[in-house]
C-alpha cells in the first residue's frame, strides 16, 4: 500500500500542476491561459488521459483502505477506534484548511476528512455493500456531471438572459472566463502572500458546503478502497495472474476511451459542451475502473527488493509530507510572495519541473525514514490526534 500511496502522491504532483501554475479555469480549459500551441495542447491531453481525476480516485482509494487498517489496529490495541478515527480526522481538517487557505486553494485534506468521518459508519459493512455504495457514490457524481453538460447544451444558443448567466457561470470554471477575471486571478498570485490568503478565503467554497455538494465521488472511492483492502487487492493478496488479468481487463478499454474523448474535445476547439462531456460525465463514468486497473498495474511493478520501489513506498509513507511540502514549493515559485511565475510559463513547460520533484521526493524520503520513525507532517498529526509526543527517532 505504501508503494501505491506513493504513486499516488508523485501523480498528484502532475495532476496538481495546472492549479498551481495557471489560473483556475485552464486546468480543464487550455484556452483559458497557458498556450495552445501543439506541445501545449498535447500536455493537456496527457494529462487528461492518464491523470485527471485518476491520482485523486487512487488517492482516495487508499484512503479509504487507511480507515480499515487504523480501526483494526485500535481495535487490537483495546483502544476505542471511533474516538482514534475522529481525532485523526478532525486533526486532518485543521491541517487541511491551513493548507487551503493558507497555501493553496486546490486542497483535498480537509474534504478527506470530512468523508473519511462519513466512511467510518462503513467499517462494519459487508463487502458488497461497500463496493454497492462505493458505486453509488460515483452515480452521483456522474449524474451531477450529465446535469451540468446538459445544462450546457440547453443554456449554448445564449437568447436569453437567464441563457447568458447559466452559460457564463459554467464558463468560469470550465472554459473560457471573461479577461477581467482571469487577469484580475493572476494579478491576485503575482501579488503578496495575504492578497492570496484574501481571495482563497473569499473565492473557495466553505469546506462543509463543498464535501455535501462535490463529496459523493470521493466518499464512494473510499468506500470501494475499503472493498479493495478487505479482498486482498491492496495488500498484495492477489496472485500476479490476477492482478495481470484486472490490468488487462479495465486499461486498454478505459485509455482508449479517454483518448476519444481527448480528441472530441480538442477537434472541437474546446467547446464548453464537450469540456464538460468529457470531463465532468464520461471520464467519472469510467474512472473507477480506470482506477483500479492502475492499482492493480502498479502492484505488478512492485518489487519488494528493488531500489525504486523502496524509494518510492517511502514516498507513500511519507504523503502527507510530500504532498504538502509540494504546494509550498510550488507555490513559492509561482506566487508572487516568492518567484512570481504565475501565468507566466507555457502548459507545456511546467512538466518540466516534474521530474526534478520526483527526484527529490524519492531521495529526501527515504533518507528521512532512516532517520526518523515519521515524515514531519505525519509526526505532527499523529501528536496532535494523540496528544501526546510520539518517539521521533528511527529505531
Amino acid at each position: 500500500m505504501d508503494f501505491v500511496r506513493g504513486a499516488a502522491v508523485m501523480g498528484i504532483l502532475v495532476a496538481n500542476l495546472p492549479g498551481f501554475a495557471l489560473p483556475r479555469a485552464a486546468y480543464f480549459s487550455p484556452l483559458a491561459w497557458g498556450g495552445t500551441a501543439p506541445t501545449d495542447l498535447a500536455a493537456w491531453a496527457l494529462t487528461f488521459v492518464l491523470v485527471e481525476g485518476k491520482m485523486r480516485g487512487l488517492f482516495a482509494l487508499l484512503f479509504g483502505a487507511s480507515v480499515l487498517l487504523v480501526v483494526e489496529r485500535a481495535e487490537a490495541a483495546g483502544q476505542n477506534a471511533a474516538a482514534v478515527h475522529l481525532r485523526r480526522m478532525a486533526t486532518l481538517f485543521v491541517i487541511g484548511c491551513a493548507h487551503l487557505y493558507l497555501l493553496w486553494w486546490g486542497d483535498i485534506l480537509n474534504q478527506y476528512a470530512l468523508l473519511g468521518i462519513a466512511a467510518f459508519l462503513f467499517a462494519g459493512a459487508p463487502t458488497r455493500l461497500l463496493v454497492a455504495a462505493g458505486l453509488a457514490g460515483v452515480a452521483v457524481a456522474v449524474i451531477d456531471g450529465a446535469s451540468l453538460t446538459l445544462t450546457a447544451y440547453a443554456t449554448a444558443p445564449r437568447a436569453t438572459t437567464a441563457q447568458v448567466a447559466a452559460w457564463e457561470a459554467l464558463s468560469g470554471g470550465w472554459g473560457v472566463p471573461p479577461t477581467r477575471d482571469l487577469l484580475r486571478e493572476i494579478a491576485t498570485f503575482r501579488g503578496d502572500w495575504l492578497r492570496g490568503v484574501g481571495w482563497r478565503w473569499g473565492m473557495t467554497a466553505n469546506p462543509f458546503a463543498t464535501a455535501l455538494r462535490d463529496g459523493a465521488e470521493t466518499l464512494g472511492y473510499m468506500l470501494l478502497g475499503m472493498a479493495a483492502y478487505r479482498g486482498g487487492l491492496l495488500t498484495g493478496g492477489w496472485s500476479r495472474r490476477g492482478y495481470r488479468r484486472l490490468a488487462l481487463a479495465t486499461l486498454p478499454l478505459t485509455l482508449a476511451i479517454h483518448v476519444g474523448l481527448a480528441l472530441a474535445t480538442w477537434r472541437s476547439g474546446f467547446d464548453l459542451r464537450r469540456v464538460l462531456l468529457a470531463s465532468m460525465l464520461v471520464s467519472p463514468l469510467v474512472r473507477p475502473a480506470m482506477v483500479l486497473g492502475y492499482a492493480a498495474l502498479l502492484l505488478l511493478a512492485f518489487r519488494p527488493a528493488g531500489t525504486l520501489s523502496r524509494c518510492v513506498a517511502a514516498a507513500g509513507r511519507m504523503a502527507l509530507s510530500n504532498y504538502l511540502a509540494t504546494s509550498l514549493v510550488m507555490v513559492l515559485f509561482f506566487d508572487g510572495w516568492g518567484l512570481g511565475q504565475f501565468a507566466r510559463w507555457p502548459r507545456a513547460s511546467l512538466y518540466w519541473l516534474v521530474p526534478v520533484a520526483w527526484t527529490v521526493m524519492l531521495l529526501w524520503s527515504p533518507w528521512w525514514l532512516r532517520r526518523f520513525a515519521y515524515g514531519p507532517a505525519e509526526w505532527v498529526w499523529r501528536a496532535l490526534a494523540r496528544g501526546e509526543r510520539p518517539a521521533w527517532r528511527a529505531v
